[in-house]
């Protein structure tokens, strides 16, 4: 499924500077775009000359032209110490440092900022170029919203255990599952109200995901988690284990709670050593689908079990 996207674009206006967006050697700081997606994702703005403005306003340092952000929305700046702030300015949506809002705050090295959906990540001090480096490895692998695995490492990861398990002969299964009438989350709540869903539903599934697991966000509202030496039983077990986990306890957004269901489905690797990360992929997706026709928040797993046993 397609990631949502707000109407606007992002663009990175940043006055004195050239378009490569280079560190100034005196600036020691600079924020990373993480999210959303798109081909600005990554893209490095140096602060070399605070006060910087952040808004959607012409005008503005960094200029962000989405419906959640305001038009002077925020402003960082250097104390007489060295030390970087960040201000709201009165925006409507708010400003938050590392999922607080605050009216003001200061910036450590590492903090994620988000600015309406857009999220950045802090970086300053003597190694910026190597966190820069470090910090953009960490999107080819990771979503930039959910800090779960991105569908291109979660491929990567499903081709090298599949090969692995097909070589040893030891069972897999994949746990697909997709959070049910996620639109009129979005129409009737706002995308802020969306982004907070998926970022909560992470944050319960992840602690259940075993070290030699993967979890991973596979499209925009729906989820994957590969389960290594894990039978057909056992994946239909933990599957269930997370949708009560999403079900019974009602989600938050700015003083309102609502209930959020998901959709689950499973299936096991083919034992006959010949299917592909895509079959699986793709079995696994359709009983998905067929737990929506069948009335969402439900498990519905593969009976092909292909002889692993329980």
């Amino acid at each position: 499924m397609p990631d949502h996207e707000e109407t606007g674009t992002l663009v990175i206006q940043s006055p004195g500077q050239g378009g490569s967006g280079d560190l100034d050697p005196e600036g020691e700081a600079c924020l990373i775009l993480i999210h959303p997606p798109g081909p600005n994702l990554g893209r490095r703005t140096a602060l070399p000359k605070p006060p910087y403005v952040i808004g959607r306003e012409s005008d503005a340092d960094l200029l962000i032209n989405r419906d959640s952000v305001s038009r002077r929305h925020a402003e960082i700046s250097r104390d007489g110490e060295g030390r970087w702030r960040i201000r709201d300015l009165g925006s409507t949506n708010g400003t938050f440092v590392n999922e607080y809002r605050l009216p003001h705050a200061f910036l450590r090295d590492g903090d994620q900022v988000r600015i309406g959906d857009t999220i950045f990540k802090f970086l300053s001090g003597e190694n910026v170029e190597a966190a820069y480096h470090e910090e953009i490895y960490r999107m080819t692998i990771a979503d930039g919203l959910t800090g779960v695995a991105n569908k291109r490492y979660f491929m990567e990861f499903l081709q090298r255990e599949l090969a692995a398990a097909q070589r040893h002969g030891t069972p897999l299964s994949l746990v697909l599952f997709d959070i049910d009438h996620f639109k009129p989350i979005n129409d009737e709540r706002g995308h802020l109200c969306g982004d907070e869903v998926l970022k909560e539903l992470s944050a319960r599934v992840r602690p259940r995901i075993r070290r030699e697991d993967l979890f991973a966000r596979y499209g925009g509202e729906e989820f994957a988690c590969i389960l290594t030496h894990t039978a057909m039983s056992g994946g239909v077990k933990f599957a269930e284990a997370v949708r009560r986990l999403i079900a019974d306890r009602a989600f938050d957004f700015e003083g309102e709670s609502f209930s959020v269901t998901i959709s689950v489905g499973v299936a096991e690797l083919a034992k006959d050593g010949t299917e592909s990360a895509d079959d699986l992929t793709q079995r696994a997706d359709d009983k998905l689908y067929e737990a929506k026709r069948a009335g969402r928040n439900r498990v519905v797993p593969d009976p092909a079990t292909f002889g692993w046993g329980a």
